[in-house]
């Protein structure tokens, strides 16, 4: 049960991640002429960076080293973004919606980044901090 609770969690902050991710990806579409990489990597990394924050407190409650954990999850983004943005670009060229290839990098990052960060950057540090509501 303790597992399930730790993937809503997940779920409910990487939603909220999500919608700071769609939201500047929507203002920079809109309002700039910047080609969809860019767009996608400044939404993607302002999202990482409070995902990061809320899921190390309250989904992990780590005590973890903070620059530690965070170089870890910068490693990943290190094969993750390249990739994605790569893909998205490319699916879009070819016609693909914008925001739906948006979606769907979200969703890959969403369950690719929960594995990485149980199995990988808080395996050994989860539960280790006690966290006041």
């Amino acid at each position: 049960m303790k597992e399930f609770v730790r993937v809503l969690k997940f779920v409910f902050f990487s939603i909220s991640a999500g919608l700071i991710e769609m939201g500047s990806f929507a203002l920079l579409t809109e309002n700039t002429n910047l080609d969809y990489w860019p767009r996608y990597l400044i939404a993607l990394v302002l999202s990482v960076l409070w995902n990061f924050t809320l899921n190390r407190k309250f989904t992990f409650q780590s005590s973890n080293n903070v620059p530690k954990a965070m170089f870890k999850v910068f490693i990943y983004y290190l094969i993750f973004t390249p990739l994605s943005t790569l893909l998205g670009d490319y699916l879009t060229s070819i016609g693909w919606n914008d925001y739906l290839v948006t979606g769907i990098n979200m969703l890959l990052n969403l369950v690719t980044e929960f594995l990485y960060q149980r199995y990988y950057v808080f395996r050994d540090s989860i539960d280790t901090k006690v966290v006041k509501i």
